[in-house]
This record gives C-alpha cells, structure tokens and sequence, in this order.
C-alpha cells in the first residue's frame, strides 16, 4: 500500500514538476527573486546597530533569503498552481481515480517544496562562507524553522488558493500574507528592532517563529523556553493551516 501511494505521489510530482519547468514567470519568481531581496536588503540592513543585537550582517540577511525562499518559491508558485489545476478541473478529475485528497495536494505540493529546500541547502552552503556566518552552529534549529516554515506556508498556500478565482488573480491573493511576512517576520528587519509591545505582536506572525527558529541557526538562539515557544507557536499556526485547508479548499472552479 505505501508502495502504491509513494508511485502515485511520485508520479504526480513529475506531472508538476514538468509544468512548473514549463513556467517561465514561476522559476523567475522562485530562483531568481530571493537573491534580487538579498541585494536590494543589504543596505538598509548595513545602516542598522546589529552589533547592539548581537547579529552581523550576515546573520540577518542570510535568515532573510532563506524566508524569501519559503514565501516566493513555495507559498507564491503553490498557491498559483493549487488555483490554475483547480480552474482547469484537473483536481476534479484527480479526485474520480485512485488517489486520495491528501495525495493530490502532497503530490502537487512536491516541485515547490524540493526545489525550496534545494534552494535553501545552496543558499547556506554558499552563502554561509560569502557573507561570513560560517556553517550554522545549531543545524538543528535552522532544520527545524526551514521545515516548520515549509508546513505553514503549503497549507496557508492550499487555503490561500480558495480565494482566487483565476491564476491571474492568484497573484494578487498571495499579496497580503506576503508584505506581512517579509515587513513584520523578521525577514527584511529583525524583530529586536521594533518596541518591545511590537515586538511581542510580531512573534505571533505565521512565520515569525520559523524565521526565529532560523536565524537562530547561526547564532544559537536565546535558550530552551524560548525556543519551545517558538515551536509552540509554529506548531499552532500548522494547525491552523491544515484546518483552513479541509474547511474552506476548493476542488472545483469558482462560480
């Protein structure tokens, strides 16, 4: 039985994969853009008292670059693609053979999320000597934020995709939870900069905690009750996800 189903996944993952290859605009979103937020970063994050925050350049911009990841590559492009097999009634029909809802959105899920963590090995493996961090001093954390980050924005990706009523509009959907990650998770600017009232808000964000959890890759993080929080806290937001996912998910086109 899991021979059948680990065929079927593989299967529809290849599909995917094929498709995806075929769309120009998502490799350009998904390969190039992250690197492009990384530059244009640079120097607003250089201007900014990191030595006062116990960070260097490094350690903030790399951390960035791997959410930019997470939110261009896997939530954008799944989002887009849920919609666009959604509206050519390719889910509809994938629910009429053998293979199960979860396997249909896991398989679909399968290209983004591998090209993600591909492109987030490379990043550290090449960014890590570029901009001097060195390789992550707890691997253990910045696995568990890439992966905890990788949970929430499939299933915050899936749920995103009832909202569209077209792959076009798709673009536009995924906006909001955008700009609020990458303003307010700690991706462009450290949460220790704002207030310490903002701040506390701010850790509650879907993907603070994975962010936190990231960066703390490199610098060890702030100690065991605060990274359980920040699990915690990730865990809730996964629930929340997959629970928006079977409440509101569509399978077929919008009326």
């Amino acid at each position: 039985m899991e021979t059948r189903t680990a065929g079927r996944l593989l299967s529809l993952g290849r599909a995917e994969l094929t498709l995806l290859g075929r769309n120009k605009t998502a490799l350009y979103t998904s390969l190039i853009i992250p690197i492009v937020m990384a530059f244009a970063m640079q120097r607003a994050v250089s201007s900014m008292n990191l030595a006062g925050m116990g960070l260097s350049l490094g350690t903030v911009l790399l951390p960035g670059t791997l959410g930019c990841v997470l939110v261009f590559s896997v939530y954008s492009n799944l989002t887009a693609a849920y919609v666009a097999r959604r509206e050519e009634l390719v889910l509809k029909r994938l629910r009429t053979g053998e293979l199960r809802d979860l396997e249909i959105l896991t398989g679909t899920a399968l290209p983004s999320v591998l090209l993600g963590l591909a492109q987030c090995a490379l990043l550290v493996a090449v960014g890590s000597p570029v901009l001097g961090t060195g390789l992550p001093t707890a691997p253990h954390l910045l696995m568990a934020g890439v992966l905890l980050g990788m949970v929430v924005v499939i299933g915050l990706g899936a749920a995103s995709s009832a909202f569209a009523k077209s792959a076009e509009s798709a673009q536009l959907t995924v906006l909001p939870f955008m700009l609020v990650s990458l303003g307010g998770s700690g991706m462009m600017v450290p949460l220790d900069v704002f207030p310490e009232n903002v701040t506390a808000f701010l850790e509650v964000l879907p993907l603070s905690p994975a962010m936190e959890l990231i960066r703390a890759g490199w610098t060890g993080g702030e100690g065991v009750k605060q990274t359980l929080g920040q699990l915690i806290t990730g865990l809730a937001w996964s629930g929340l996800a997959l629970f928006a996912v079977q409440r509101w998910f569509r399978w077929e086109p919008r009326r």
